[in-house]
């Protein structure tokens, strides 16, 4: 198959392996923190939870950052994106063991909720970086191939962190700390990693400017103004599309996961255990959706091209998602978790992959920081809406329709900006 030859191919870019290598361990690391939280948030035997408690997790952890997210990626334009893997993997296996010990503790569940916000943070740094990267360790050949293999695998490594935080949870009798704990491990590694990375290997191009923090800030805002000018102008305008499209299935997705959330606890399970373990399920089967996207993407982008099949991805999630959904059952749902995984994943590698080629380098850092801050605001949004429509038990066919009449008129968009 032309798609193993060139997977093949592209493991032979020793610093494409090395930056990989941080990218799974960073987002391993990623999965286990996650199904921390989910598991003492939203899975403790103690705690009553309901949608609207979940959306408002989300926005404490997201919407915050959603506010700074553009001058993030004004200053990752300035830094070395090396030595934000490490410093930034460092500080993150810090706070992490923070997080553990206010789990252990009896502490007020804003503390709680602070530290798990700053662990948040960072994150927007180290996968924005991660994503400009990319060219700087393949030719432009085989971008849409890394752009396949990368962040799914990245995915796919942070879906395995969840399964590696569910056996733990297993052997440590169900401590929320040590889950935690492991997580700040994996980001320890990620630090030492980016280690085999030379500091001046991954960019920016030019060099940084401003040295006092103020400078840096104002700096940050005048190149924030002409990073959404640049990615608005003509040239760049099919990756505004994507970026507009994708957000849109970022905001259905959110909207089904905190669905499956309120099913896996209470109407698809008989007790908190059984339905983490439900829901440890439904996030694997998800997983090996991102793993199809990550073989039929490039073949599917070839034929049709990177916005046609964002147009399909969005069309097929359009019929799919209620017939699937509207059962509320266990079979139904994993199926519904594959598919959407498959579509999701697909839409993103194709919408990755148009920034990528519409965007300079000296611009790549803000745009996708900005496309980072699309996906946490469409998120944290699709949580508050779910909280107002669903029912205490999950079963809400108003949520399921509403949903696939959002995929579809993503997909008549998309196909009408095509023709045009």
């Amino acid at each position: 198959m032309s798609v193993l030859r060139d997977l093949r191919i592209l493991v032979r870019f020793r610093d494409f392996r090395r930056l990989l290598s941080v990218r799974l361990l960073s987002q391993g690391a990623d999965g286990v923190y996650q199904v921390g939280l989910a598991a003492y948030v939203v899975f403790s035997p103690e705690k009553q939870t309901s949608a609207a408690a979940i959306a408002s997790a989300m926005a404490v952890l997201l919407l915050p950052y959603s506010l700074v997210g553009p001058f993030a990626g004004a200053l990752l334009d300035r830094w070395r994106r090396r030595q934000v893997f490490l410093y930034g993997n460092l500080l993150r296996a810090l706070l992490a063991c923070g997080t553990a010990v206010l789990m252990a503790s009896q502490v007020p569940s804003w503390l709680f909720y602070v530290s798990a916000l700053c662990v948040t943070g960072v994150n927007r740094f180290v996968l924005a970086g991660l994503s400009a990267a990319l060219p700087h360790v393949v030719d432009d050949k085989r971008l849409v191939m890394a752009n396949s293999l990368s962040p799914t695998a990245g995915t796919l490594a942070a879906t395995a962190g969840g399964g590696l935080a569910f056996a733990v949870r297993l052997v440590a009798g169900d401590s929320h700390a040590a889950v935690v704990l492991l997580g700040a491990a994996l980001y320890l590694g990620s630090a030492l990693a980016s280690l085999r990375l030379a500091p001046g290997l991954l960019g920016p191009d030019r060099e940084s400017v401003p040295t006092r923090l103020g400078t840096a800030l104002i700096d940050a805002a005048r190149d924030l103004g002409a990073g959404v000018r640049h990615l608005l102008t003509p040239p760049r305008r099919d990756a505004a599309r994507a970026l507009a499209a994708m957000t849109l299935m970022r905001f259905c997705y959110g909207a089904l996961l905190v669905l499956v959330l309120m099913l896996c606890r209470y109407a698809l399970s008989s007790d908190s255990a059984h339905g983490l373990a439900l829901l440890g399920l439904a996030l694997g089967v998800s997983g090996a959706g991102f793993f199809a996207a990550a073989v039929v993407t490039p073949w599917a982008t070839g034929r049709l091209g990177a916005n046609r099949w964002i147009t399909l991805c969005a069309a097929i999630a359009a019929v799919l998602e209620p017939a699937l959904g509207l059962p509320f059952a266990t079979a139904p749902m994993l199926a519904a978790a594959f598919v959407l995984g498959l579509i999701t994943q697909g839409a993103k590698i194709a919408t990755d992959t148009i920034v990528q080629h519409s965007v300079e380098d000296a611009f790549r850092g803000r745009i996708f920081s900005v496309y980072d801050v699309l996906f946490n605001i469409a998120f944290v949004g699709a949580a508050a809406v779910a909280s107002l429509i669903l029912p205490p038990d999950g079963r809400s066919a108003t949520l399921v329709i509403v949903v696939a009449v959002i995929y579809a008129a993503t997909a008549v968009a998309m196909s009408r900006s095509e023709r045009r």
